[in-house]
């Protein structure tokens, strides 16, 4: 799943011991985000606002939201 969060394209995807989170590059490149720990007992309707609530510090004014960009 790729969101938009706060401004910055991160993909979740689920393993075979929870979730890994990775931000995406413009040449298609990602990286794992070894900053963004989700617990394997979120469910995947869960995630919009898991991510939210972690980081709502990369909240501003015109980047204020977490969006599902593809499931």
């Amino acid at each position: 799943m790729k969101f938009d969060v706060f401004g910055r394209e991160v993909e979740v995807i689920q393993t075979s011991t929870g979730w890994a989170a990775f931000y995406l590059g413009n040449e298609g490149k990602k990286r794992i985000a070894t900053d963004i720990k989700i617990p394997k007992e979120i469910t995947e309707n869960g995630l919009a606002e898991y991510l939210a609530d972690l980081c709502h510090e990369w909240s501003t004014l015109r980047n204020n939201e977490v969006k599902l960009l593809s499931p």
